[in-house]
C-alpha cells in the first residue's frame, strides 16, 4: 500500500522546524566567530594567485557555490574535486595559492590524504570543518569552525544545519573580502555582464539611443505635415525641433498631436513651433541606461532627447529602447 499523504499542518511543522534549527545554528555560528575568520580573510587578501575550493559530498556542492560566490565578488576563485587531485588536478594548485577545504567531520580521506601535498606546494590551507580538533582543522594554517548541534535531517544524518552553516560562513568570507577591497557595484556589473544588475550598471544612453538617419529631427521653421511625416517614418512618437545651428529648440509628440486635435487648429496651416513642447527634458549620453528610466518614470514621459554639453541634439530614446536592451 502506498503511505497516506501526511497532513497540510504536518508537513508546515515539519518545515518550520527545520528553519528553525538552521536559523539556530546560523545565530550560534555567529557567536562563535573568532579571529581564525579574520586570519582566513588577510590570508586570500595577501593571497596573489587564487583561491582553490575544494570539499566532498556535499560540502563539495557548497563549496562549488563559494567558489562561484568569491569570484564574482573579486576574489579570483575556483572548485577543484579532491578525488580528482590525486590524479592530477594537483597540478592547478600554484605556491601563491590559498586552499579551502569543507568538510563537516574534517576526516574525509579525500581531502585529508592530499593535505601534505597541498603543503608541500607551499599553498596555503583554511580547513572549515565541524571539528575543531578533527586532522584538517590541526593540519590547517587557519580554521573556521562551521560545527551545528545537531542537523535538519529527524534522523539527524543528512547534511542540512551543517551545509548551510557552512554556506554562509562562505557568504560571511566572500563579503568579508569584498568590503576590505573596494569592491563597488560597478565591479560587481563588469562580472555579471549577463545580469539585470550588469545591463543596468554598464548600459549608457549612447549603447540604446537612435542617430544619424534614425534620429527624428525637424527645423524650427517645419510644418506639421513634415513633423508628422518625420514622427511616421522614425518611429519614436516624437521629433526633436532643432534651430539652425543644430540646438534644440523643442519636441513634438504624440501627447502635442492629441492636445493639438482638442482645439479648433487649422492643421494644414499650422506650424510646429506653435504645437511642440518648449525646452524639453533632456539627458546626456555618458549616462547610464537606468538614469534615462527613471527620469521617464519620474516625469511620466516615454521619450528623451539627448544632447551633448551645449544642448546639441545628438540622439533620441523611448521607453521601448530601454525595454529592448533589458535596462527595465
Amino acid at each position: 500500500m502506498r503511505p497516506q499523504a501526511p497532513s497540510s499542518e504536518h508537513l508546515l511543522t515539519l518545515a518550520r522546524q527545520v528553519l528553525d534549527i538552521e536559523a539556530d545554528a546560523l545565530r550560534a555560528l555567529s557567536s562563535r566567530l573568532d579571529s581564525g575568520f579574520a586570519d582566513a580573510v588577510n590570508m586570500i587578501l595577501a593571497c596573489t594567485g587564487r583561491v582553490v575550493v575544494s570539499g566532498m559530498g556535499k560540502s563539495g556542492h557548497i563549496g562549488g557555490k563559494i567558489a562561484a560566490t568569491l569570484a564574482s565578488t573579486g576574489t579570483p576563485a575556483f572548485f577543484m574535486h579532491p578525488g580528482e587531485a590525486s590524479h592530477g588536478d594537483l597540478g592547478m594548485i600554484a605556491p601563491n595559492d590559498v586552499v579551502l577545504a569543507l568538510s563537516n567531520s574534517g576526516e574525509s580521506n579525500e581531502i585529508v590524504s592530499i593535505v601534505p601535498l597541498i603543503k608541500r606546494r607551499g599553498a596555503k590551507l583554511i580547513a572549515m570543518t565541524g571539528n575543531r580538533h578533527s586532522t584538517m582543522a590541526q593540519e590547517a594554517d587557519t580554521h573556521l569552525d562551521a560545527s551545528v548541534d545537531k542537523e535538519a535531517c529527524p534522523l539527524n544524518l543528512a547534511p542540512t544545519a551543517s551545509t548551510t552553516a557552512a554556506l554562509a560562513l562562505g557568504d560571511a568570507l566572500a563579503v568579508a573580502l569584498l568590503d576590505a577591497r573596494g569592491f563597488s557595484a560597478d565591479d560587481f556589473a563588469r562580472t555579471h555582464p549577463g545580469g539585470t544588475l550588469g545591463r543596468r550598471l554598464l548600459i549608457h544612453v549612447r549603447d540604446v539611443m537612435h542617430t544619424g538617419d534614425a534620429l527624428p529631427r525637424i527645423d524650427r521653421e517645419a510644418s506639421l505635415k513634415t513633423a508628422l511625416l518625420e514622427m511616421t517614418q522614425k518611429g519614436l512618437g516624437m521629433t526633436a525641433v532643432v534651430d539652425a545651428a543644430g540646438k534644440v529648440a523643442g519636441v513634438f509628440t504624440d501627447g502635442d498631436l492629441r492636445r493639438a486635435l482638442e482645439h479648433a487648429l487649422d492643421l494644414q496651416l499650422a506650424r510646429v513651433t506653435d504645437l511642440m513642447t518648449s525646452n524639453p527634458k533632456t539627458i546626456r549620453a555618458d549616462e547610464l541606461a537606468v538614469a534615462a528610466v527613471e527620469k521617464m518614470e519620474t516625469l511620466k514621459i516615454n521619450g528623451l532627447l539627448v544632447v551633448d554639453a551645449d544642448h546639441t541634439l545628438v540622439g533620441a530614446l523611448n521607453m521601448h529602447d530601454l525595454l529592448k536592451a533589458g535596462v527595465v
